[in-house]
């Protein structure tokens, strides 16, 4: 006979132990650990199936018979979401959305479901609103559109029948942690209903072709509530950012099966909802004075779109203490790195002085190929010279001082040229895929960081 028998699992890490625990001594996280319940067959019982051969046949496909065009994507006409999403929608696709409490992200998926109306029935179903309270947010969306049903219900049983009768195009969840599986005895949210609803969501889009974005809570560390294997069962996970006080959203891909990761796209929060910014490197970059100290531009790269940001820096003297290294949307590590270099190579004396950098907007820059561009305006505001605002800087330092070469070059400065720049620093070791193109930029090609030096100082 099968037999239940339960054991804790650590929401952070997976870690599985019999016994309740405070602290998981894998990810030394506190208070993770919640129970599961776990069915266990006895040995030597029999499997019994109703499943036949036949049946299973039905599901085999070979390779070659197999049939995949971009047509088969659903597209919303927002065009920096579809991005995202690697061109559009497949069917049968699993989305998950993340992102903190308020940021947006029912109200974007409320916009999204109907556009996705053009291809059929779309079904929201809120776990956590009333149908006329969603209808409330979409009056003020100002969306209109008979296809599009809104569902309150938490029973993943009763959803699943449901929609194997209605079977729509496209279902929005909102959210899964306030579903359930009244087979198994824990409370919506725990990580046994969570995994057994999502395995019913992604069973629903696999075998009837039903595309689901679901929502996902987070946790305060930012990470998506629930077990690990979440992540792993969808097919594209999908961040939705923002800091409090500003109008702009970020969409970033972190996984996605069917399109490029570490996408990014960015929304503007206005009274109507959403508005996509199809050009965010403007968007950043649009309170620039004529002339900046401490300030640079440089190209980087987002998945497969370039967006122009700008590297503020600022340099005070330490009145006592420790000189401190305070760093926004730039990697730390990366900042003493480059201040050694800096340092050693250039004659910065900046031991004890206090290093201020920001990236203005909220986004946070993981591209080496903006190394120059950092060097560059700490150099500046050290000496006190002002730098134009159409020029720009690309590069990847190394430890010699050594300039660097990029990846995607002739992409960055075609989005340079679009926005008026008129000149670059490049490095060297890009020449021969630069000069394969012409472009309406003034190129100032660098080896190390002995020629910037030499070219600041020709300068003034």
């Amino acid at each position: 006979m099968a037999k239940s028998k339960s054991f804790y699992i650590c929401s952070e890490c997976g870690y599985k132990t019999e016994k309740w625990i405070g602290k998981c001594p894998k990810c030394n996280s506190w208070g993770t650990f919640e129970e599961e319940i776990n069915i266990v067959t006895s040995p030597g019982a029999p499997i019994h199936s109703s499943t036949s051969i036949k049946d299973i046949s039905e599901n085999v496909f070979s390779f070659d018979e197999v049939t995949f065009e971009e047509k088969d994507r659903l597209k919303t006409g927002i065009e920096e979401f579809d991005r995202v999403l690697g061109g559009g929608l497949l069917k049968g696709e699993v989305v998950l959305i993340t992102g903190n409490p308020g940021i947006g992200k029912s109200t974007l998926l409320l916009q999204v479901a109907s556009e996705y109306t053009k291809y059929g029935d779309v079904y929201y179903i809120s776990g956590e609103e009333s149908p006329a309270q969603v209808k409330n947010r979409g009056e003020r969306l100002k969306i209109k559109s008979r296809s599009l049903y809104l569902m309150s219900e938490t029973d993943i049983s009763k959803i699943y029948e449901f929609l194997i009768l209605k079977r729509p195009g496209v279902v929005v969840v909102d959210s899964i942690q306030t579903l359930y599986n009244s087979v198994i005895d824990s409370i919506p949210g725990t990580p046994t209903q969570i995994r057994e609803c999502t395995l019913k969501i992604i069973e629903l889009a696999k075998k009837y072709g039903i595309s689901f974005f679901i929502v996902g809570h987070i946790t305060k560390d930012g990470k998506v509530a629930g077990p690990k294997l979440l992540e792993h069962m969808v097919d594209a996970v999908f961040n939705f950012e923002g800091e409090q006080g500003l109008f702009h959203r970020i969409l970033r891909s972190t996984k996605n099966r069917f399109g490029s990761t570490n996408e990014l796209a960015v929304f503007s929060m206005e009274e109507e909802g959403m508005k996509e910014v199809k050009n965010s490197s403007e968007y950043f970059l649009s309170e620039r004075d004529e002339k900046n100290i401490g300030s640079m531009v440089v190209p980087v790269l987002e998945g497969t779109k370039i967006f122009l940001m700008e590297i503020q820096t600022l340099l005070t003297e330490v009145t006592i203490g420790i000189p401190r290294r305070i760093v926004q949307g730039f990697d730390r590590n990366r900042i003493q790195i480059l201040t050694a270099v800096a340092e050693k190579k250039m004659g910065l004396s900046l031991g004890m002085k206090d290093l201020f950098l920001n990236v203005p907007g909220g986004l946070s820059i993981a591209d080496p190929a903006a190394d120059l561009a950092v060097l560059i305006s700490i150099l500046s505001i050290y000496r006190g010279v002002e730098i134009s605002q159409k020029i720009a800087a690309i590069g990847e330092l190394g430890l010699r001082g050594e300039i660097r070469k990029v990846f995607f070059i002739d992409k960055r400065l075609r989005e340079l040229e679009k926005l008026g720049f008129k000149g670059v620093y490049v490095p060297e070791a890009n020449r021969k895929e630069i000069e394969k193109n012409s472009y309406g930029l003034k190129l100032i090609y660098l080896k190390n960081l002995e020629e910037l030096l030499e070219r600041m100082n020709k300068d003034g």
